[in-house]
């Protein structure tokens, strides 16, 4: 079932990509890299096309086994996302030395965007950092227009809220795209 709904939706939105949350568990166990590539194998994906969001507090304890394995990953094509970005413990130093592609903006600064300066300010600030390291910078969280029309001026580059969609089972997905995804 699954293999028929990844071939829906690459037939609807041929460089469709997706993102997936990864446990402090699964990438310490010793076969992750190995056993995540099969997968993408078994499911003929692209490792270009997946993205797979890591938290912050992965690299407090294992920062020497996980920088390299990062690396690895990321080397196979797969991009890494640094998730619920400005909520742990990150130095701006430690975010220099990490292999990531995108950093995920916590919902939290963007819950009070619009009435809180600090918060617009935070997240403004987040936007232009990821930019100048080069790295694309996504909004969680996005629940209303005014929100996502003033993270664009700041030109965040990608978007994730209810604002868009609900979360929604896989078998869901290919009606969701037929009616919101111009051909």
């Amino acid at each position: 079932e699954f293999r028929d709904i990844i071939d829906q939706c690459k037939g609807l939105i041929p460089d469709l990509s997706m993102s997936i949350n990864i446990s402090v568990k699964q990438i310490l166990e010793k076969s992750f890299k190995r056993d995540f590539l099969e997968t993408l194998e078994k499911y003929e994906i692209a490792p270009e096309n997946i993205t797979i969001e890591i938290t912050e507090s992965l690299f407090i304890d294992e920062l020497d086994y996980i920088l390299p394995l990062l690396s690895e990953i990321q080397a196979t094509g797969i991009s890494i996302s640094l998730d619920d970005f400005g909520t742990g413990y990150s130095s701006l130093s430690m975010l220099r030395t990490l292999p990531i592609d995108e950093l995920k903006i916590d919902r939290s600064f963007i819950n009070g965007i619009l009435d809180s300066k600090q918060d617009s300010q935070m997240a403004h600030s987040i936007i232009s950092m990821g930019h100048t390291m080069n790295i694309k910078v996504l909004s969680e969280g996005i629940e209303e227009k005014d929100q996502f029309d003033l993270l664009n001026t700041y030109g965040c580059d990608l978007y994730q809220g209810y604002y868009f969609s609900r979360p929604l089972m896989a078998f869901d997905l290919i009606s969701f795209i037929k009616d919101n995804i111009p051909s």
